[in-house]
């Protein structure tokens, strides 16, 4: 499953494009095992923000329902952090620490916290994570490695 938040159309349809090159994808059957969820940068921060919850959904049912073991790609987190600090200036909340929604830890444990395995099946999760300004220690991306297991940091 890969849940593309605030994704540039042309990266998504490029990447759509290359599974359907390598195989990942086939169009001429129904044994791809490949779901895709794409929320534009354009699209309305609700929009956008649901997009990772809509991809870990998707997740969830084929653990679940069907007993699988998934591989759920989240790019960007970040992302979902952006759109969700957007919503709540919307609703009028007072921003917390460097502007981001008081709601953060919530938001984003609650998000985390359903990638697990269960009986059935199990969800493992790569995620690709904006840092700003390089800055490790910004809530945004502090929140977020709190819940992970491992990180690897790329330079520019």
């Amino acid at each position: 499953v890969f849940a593309g938040v605030g994704e540039r159309i042309r990266e998504g349809n490029d990447l759509y494009h290359e599974m359907i090159e390598s195989g990942v994808i086939s169009l001429k059957d129904d044994t791809s095992k490949v779901s895709l969820v794409y929320g534009q940068m354009n699209e309305p921060p609700g929009a956008r923000a649901r997009v990772a919850l809509t991809g870990l959904t998707v997740a969830e049912y084929f653990r679940d329902q069907e007993g699988q073991d998934v591989l759920l790609f989240i790019d960007n987190i970040f992302r979902f952090t952006q759109a969700g600090s957007e919503v709540s200036a919307l609703l009028g909340r007072i921003p917390s620490a460097v502007g981001y929604q008081p709601t953060l830890a919530t938001d984003m444990g609650t998000t985390q916290e359903r990638i697990t395995t269960t009986k059935k099946g199990s969800i493992t999760s790569v995620q690709a994570i904006y840092v700003p300004a390089d800055d490790l220690t910004d809530p945004a991306p502090a929140t977020t490695f709190a819940h992970l297991d491992a990180t690897t940091v790329l330079s520019r």
